[in-house]
Parts: C-alpha cells; structure tokens; sequence
C-alpha cells in the first residue's frame, strides 16, 4: 500500500532571508559619504563592523530582544524596594556589542574631551550599520555618548565618571557605577503637565550640603535600566540640571521610584518609563538656572543619533525590498526588472543616497566644530533641519518598502514592520517636528550672520544643480517673513534639500543633479517613483545601493 503524502506545496519564488552580508561593503553610498567626510581609513574596521552585524546571529538577537520586552520588578522577594529594569539576555548582548564597538563613546578622548580626526563620522557609521538591525537598545547607547558633552560643565565630576565610560564593556548589573567595569547614562527632562515646555517642570531640587534632593516626577524618563541620569528640576536659581546616579554615595539603592514602563508603539526592546523621585540624590552640572543650556549640549548629540537611526532604517527598507524584488519572480520576471519597480526601488534609492550623505556631511561639521567656526555654524543651524526632514522621511519610507515585499512585509516575521513600528520615534523624541522648526527660526535670529554664511556656501556647492538658486531665493524670503513660523516646515524642508543636493554633489555628483531635478526644481510627488528617472541612473542607483 502506498504512503499517503500530506505535503501539498513545496516553497519556492521566496527571497532568502537578508542576512550574513557585509553591511558596509554592500553600502556604497555609504562607504563613499563616509570617505567623502574624512573616514575613509576607517573602511576596514567599518567592515569588520558591517560583517559582524551583518550576521544571521544579530539579526536573530534583534529579533528576540523585540519579542521579549523588559519588565518593572518594584520590589524582591521579601518586599524591599528594587525598581529594577529586567531584560531578556538578548538585549543585553546587543549592548555589548555596541559598546565593544564603542558606539557608545569612541567619540570622546579618556578624558572627555572630543576625540578629533573623523571620530563622529567613523562612529556614525557603526550607528547607522547597528540601526539597520536593531535600533531599541540604541536609545541608553546614544544618551550615553551624549551625556559627556553636559557633564563637561562639571569637570570635577566628569573626571570621576570618564574612567567608567570611557572603558568598551557593558556591565549590567544592578550596581553602584563607580564599583562597575562600564556605564550607562539616561536623561530625564519631560512632565507630564509641560512636555516640550521644560520651563514648565516642577520637579524641585534642595540644598543637601554639596549635594541636591529631587523630589518630583517625570513623565518619560528614558532608558531607567541606566546607571545614572541627566535630568531637570526647579532649584532656588532657576531651572538647573542634575546627575542622578541610581546608587547614592553610601551605597544605597536612591530614591527614584519607577511607576511603570511606557506601552510604546514601537522601540520594544528598549524601557522608557514614568518616575517619582522621593528626595533622590543628585549633584548639579553646570550653575543654577543654566540647565536647558546645559543639557542641550547633550540634545545636541542624541538629535544628531535621531537623523542617524533614521537614515538608518530607510537602509534597511531599501536593501531589503530591494533583495527581495531580485529574488521574486511575477509574470514571468522578476520583480526588479520590472519597470515599475525599478522606479519605485531607484526613486527610494536616490532618497537614500541624499540622507546619508547629508547625514555625513552634518557629522562632519561635529567633528570640526571645535576648531572651524564655519562649521560649528553648520553643526547649529542644520542639525534640527536634518533632523527634521530625515526623521519626518522614515515612516512613509519604510511604508513603502513594505510594499515592496507585499504581504511578507506586513507580517511580524521580517524586520520591516518591527522597522515600520520604530520610524516615528525619531521624529518625536528630541523635539517633534514644530521644535526643530522653531529651533531654527532661533538660530536665524541670534546668528544671523553665521546663518547667512551657512546658506552663501551651500548657494556655491549647489551652483549649477536644477532648482538650486530659486530654492535659496525662496528660502532667504520665508525665513525674512514677518509671520515666517507660518512658513518655517516649507522653508526648513526646503533648507533640507539644499543641502542634501550640497552633500550628494561631493560624492556623487550625477546623483546630486538627479536629486535636486527631482526634489528642488518641482515638487516631488507623493510617492516614491512618481518621477521620470533615465534608464541608466536607475541601473545604477540600484547597483550602487545593492550589488
């Protein structure tokens, strides 16, 4: 008698998972915007990095470290107070590759001052590779980093806390920080009555000898699993900025009473969380009611890490339909040879090649800030522009490439809807949409003459490029306006793609000619591939962003 067979189907026409590639040799966008700004000796070690998070192991920590969200522990077993952040043993893995990496401080010396070189492009980079595969646990990554930048108004303080952060361990344990062999740091600015108004906060801070007591609330206190945090409250001066360690000086866990963690839409495998402090220890950064200006500098740094982590992620959308459309085969060829979507597919690629150049181009001017007056102009005029425009790019993006594979990327199995689900957070934290705006209405008019020059040298690296000078033309006018806030999302947007054509057109100035036709000259259609691109860029827009 014969076996009965059940199997009715076997599998084919399906895209092989993205996986054990070299995520910076496959990137030639990125490998050029990276040489481009500096960072080309780095390729080697960016390779190594590529190929590491390239694996099918980290994208399987990804994975897990999502469905596995942490949990609250208030209290332990006899009932003693513990607000403890518990984690699946993939998301600490994740941590400590970055930190092996340095991600989370390669850009500072051992004694926290800038690194120098192309210390933020190179570390860009990684930031931007790690992305791709897993961009929750880069939220205490980039806070960390940016932390420095604040406690530097505090040297004495600084120089205690460098020898922990400065080390490439990631230490986990539930510890005092100077006891570990490294650090995290998180920040918490945001109440619940005030939002982006800080001024508004209400949390207190009173004299204890040297010392301060915070007793208050925050309504999102990012990254609670950290070992200490930057954070805002009312002290007899003013608004001032604090360091909150989790420990207090004698070794007793301090006051800081987590209520519950955040349900976010996306960002799972990361903790953000609602907080009381109940007199918990702090030492001020920086004078009383000087802490926006304080933290800010640390604002400055995890903005910058949201135009990152964005750019990041269309990556990640892009590569992915993109192997998928060369691997699925539909009416008798594959989907990327399709004319329609190679329209699609070239159109998203050519918007990509534009952010992370002009992702580049901007750490670039962080990392010669410190000694290029034109370029700290740069860095403080454009870094809420390109945060903006990058990070309001990503949903509708990401959408996009989840089209792309159909069904397959709307279900929970691929990485495109876990990246779909992550994309707005960028735009929010830090400054939603509006604050970038009216942050550079801010600079407009406290540095109009640096402004000035800001947009007189992208006018010169744009000449020639389709729609370039009508576009500063029309920008020098909006910002001139006296109602220009009614007009400040078109003409930011509109700044942003200058100088995204600025960035292309020093690594590729063909595609720099494309973009701006196509972005600066009219309006680009709401969606990707409502543009005429010739035959031959899409060819090699698509080989360029995919071998």
């Amino acid at each position: 008698m014969t076996q009965a067979s059940f199997a009715t189907h076997e599998v084919f026409n399906q895209s092989p998972p993205f996986e054990d590639v070299d995520l910076f040799a496959v990137d030639r966008p990125l490998a050029e915007a990276v040489a481009a700004n500096g960072g080309g000796d780095a390729a080697g070690e960016l390779s190594e990095f590529g190929k590491h998070w390239g694996s099918a192991a980290m994208a399987a920590r990804g994975r897990v470290a999502n469905e596995n969200t942490p949990k609250l522990r208030s209290f332990d077993s006899r009932g003693n107070r513990r607000d403890e952040v518990e984690f699946h043993p993939a998301y600490h893995e994740l941590m400590a590759h970055s930190a092996h990496a340095g991600v989370h401080n390669s850009t500072w010396n051992a004694g926290g001052r800038p690194a120098g070189g192309a210390a933020e492009v190179v570390r860009a980079a990684k930031f931007y590779i790690a992305s791709q595969v897993e961009t929750g646990h880069l939220c205490p990554i980039t806070m960390t980093r940016a932390s420095v930048a604040a406690l530097a108004e505090a040297p004495d303080l600084l120089a205690k806390v460098m020898p922990v952060l400065a080390t490439r361990s990631y230490d986990p344990s539930f510890a005092p920080w100077w006891t570990k062999r490294g650090m995290t740091v998180g920040m918490g600015m945001t109440e619940k009555q005030g939002g982006t108004d800080v001024r508004s906060n209400m949390t207190r801070a009173e004299r204890d000898g040297d010392a301060y007591r915070i007793t208050g609330h925050k309504w999102f206190m990012s990254a609670p699993m950290c070992d200490a945090f930057l954070v805002l409250a009312q002290a007899e001066g003013g608004l001032s900025c604090f360091f909150m360690p989790r420990f207090a000086p004698d070794g007793s866990v301090n006051a800081i009473r987590f209520q519950r963690l955040k349900d976010k839409l996306g960002n799972r495998s990361n903790a953000s969380s609602e907080v009381e402090f109940t007199g918990a220890y702090a030492e001020r950064i920086g004078e009383e009611g000087k802490g926006i200006r304080t933290i800010i500098q640390m604002v400055q740094l995890t903005r910058q890490d949201c135009a990152i982590a964005s750019a990041g992620l269309m990556r990640s959308g892009l590569a992915h339909a993109l192997h998928h459309a060369r691997h699925r085969s539909v009416f008798q060829k594959h989907l990327a040879d399709q004319p329609l979507m190679q329209a699609v597919l070239s159109d998203m690629a050519l918007h990509v090649e534009a952010s992370i150049a002009l992702v580049m181009r901007l750490c670039r001017a962080f990392d010669r800030a410190p000694s290029d007056a034109r370029e700290a102009a740069y860095m403080r005029l454009l870094t809420p522009v390109i945060k903006y425009w990058v990070c309001k790019s990503a949903p509708g993006f990401l959408y996009e490439a989840m089209e792309c594979l159909g069904g397959n990327g709307y279900v929970e199995e691929g990485i495109l809807a876990r990246h779909y689900r992550e994309s707005p957070v960028n735009a929010i934290w830090e400054g939603s949409g509006n604050v970038m705006c009216l942050d550079v209405l801010r600079a407009l008019s406290r540095e109009a003459d640096a402004a000035s020059a800001v947009l007189h040298e992208l006018t010169g690296e744009t000449l020639g490029l389709p729609g370039a000078g009508e576009a500063v033309v029309f920008i020098g006018k909006a910002f001139r306006r006296p109602d220009g806030e009614r007009v400040a999302r078109l003409a930011v947007e509109k700044l942003a793609l200058l100088a995204a054509s600025a960035a292309l057109n020093a690594v590729s100035p063909r595609h720099a000619e494309l973009f701006a036709a196509t972005r600066l000259a009219g309006n680009h259609a709401s969606m990707y591939g409502a543009v005429d691109l010739a035959s031959a860029d899409v060819s090699g827009l698509l080989e360029r962003a995919l071998p």
